[in-house]
């Protein structure tokens, strides 16, 4: 014989859960006349066929025809008071959850007008806070038929909506802002993120407390995983891996032979891959400096290479040397194919 409830509380804290569900499991048995307590900051919710209804707010309520008429409606009238009746109550927790993370799983990329690229990838971290603003539309939209629902089962929904609004404000903001002046403005942007998200957050019966900035930086992703997340082109990330060779080389100059802090010097990242970003790429870079002719030879002397790696010619011939660039000597002279040029950049 099905449990018939006469009286329905949850006086647990529900700490970290949004929403706990009488019973768990099934459909329970209510009538007429039951007690409903229901204590600071809750409401119940009754729900029936997967819809929810009627919403009792903090206090001991009674239940009768006039104050579940939405679920008395969908019942019908024709039964006895002490007959029992099926449904679900849900207690949702109206309390502020505070101290929720977000970060950014990929780098956002931005406009950076005026500067390098004129496009920079960011990356931040903050925290959020939340509550229940209209329980009877959250049990509706999200909860479904769970026995209980937690901060943990919501928190990767609700951080895909702040990101989204976040990269829509940096993308509006940077159309005049560079990505230094943006840093500055942590608190202003996450204001900002907060007014983009409020009607997301209504439309499933929550409200967005506050948002957080806490960093937002210039990404530390290198060629390799920008290239894997799809954010590079061949050209862009050929050019890349050489400016980050480089950069090691010149943190590392007592490092052997080779690539030396020189060239670090010599080849700013920016510059490459700004020359990429123009469309010159590598060779267009090279033809420039020949005077004009259609592309870089096939074949180079090291000053050739030199310009077309954007160093000095005394460090094509060390890194020939070492090893690291293939080159055939004829008599006194080497001559290096574009192919083991371009190998080397992308080794």
């Amino acid at each position: 014989m099905a449990r018939i409830f006469d009286v329905v509380e949850y006086p647990d804290e529900m700490e970290g859960e949004i929403v706990h569900r009488i019973p768990q499991e099934g459909a329970g048995d209510f009538r007429i006349g039951s007690q409903v307590i229901v204590r600071e900051p809750q409401n119940a919710v009754f729900l029936r066929d997967g819809k929810a209804l009627d919403t009792f707010s903090a206090g001991r309520h009674t239940i009768t025809t006039a104050n579940i008429p939405i679920l008395i409606d969908l019942i019908g009238r024709a039964f006895d008071d002490r007959s029992p009746f099926t449904a679900e109550v849900y207690f949702v927790s109206m309390k502020e959850f505070a101290d929720q993370k977000w970060g950014t799983p990929q780098p956002i990329l931005v406009r950076n007008p005026g500067m390098g690229l004129g496009v920079a990838l960011l990356q931040g971290f903050g925290s959020y806070s939340f509550e229940v603003a209209d329980a009877q539309q959250f049990v509706n939209q999200i909860v479904g038929v769970s026995g209980m629902y937690t901060t943990q089962d919501i928190e990767s929904r609700l951080r895909s909506m702040l990101l989204s609004k976040l990269q829509d404000l940096l993308g509006e903001t940077t159309e005049a802002t560079s990505v230094p002046e943006l840093i500055g403005l942590v608190e202003e942007l996450g204001i900002g993120v907060r007014a983009k998200a409020q009607d997301v957050f209504k439309a499933i019966g929550l409200t967005l407390k506050t948002f957080y900035i806490e960093s937002l930086k210039p990404s530390d992703k290198s060629a390799e995983e920008l290239r894997a997340m799809g954010m590079l082109d061949m050209d862009v990330y050929t050019q890349l891996q050489a400016a980050d060779a480089m950069r090691d080389a010149a943190q590392n100059p007592s490092g052997g032979a080779g690539l030396t802090a020189g060239i670090g010097a010599g080849m700013g990242i920016g510059n490459v891959l700004a020359d990429s970003l123009k469309g010159t790429g590598s060779g267009a870079g090279a033809a420039a400096a020949g005077g004009g002719s259609s592309g870089p030879p096939d074949v180079m002397t090291p000053s050739e290479a030199a310009t077309y790696l954007k160093v000095s010619e005394e460090d094509v011939v060390a890194a020939i040397d070492d090893g690291q660039i293939k080159a055939k000597k004829i008599g006194n002279a080497y001559r290096i194919s574009r192919e083991a040029l371009d190998e080397f950049l992308s080794s």
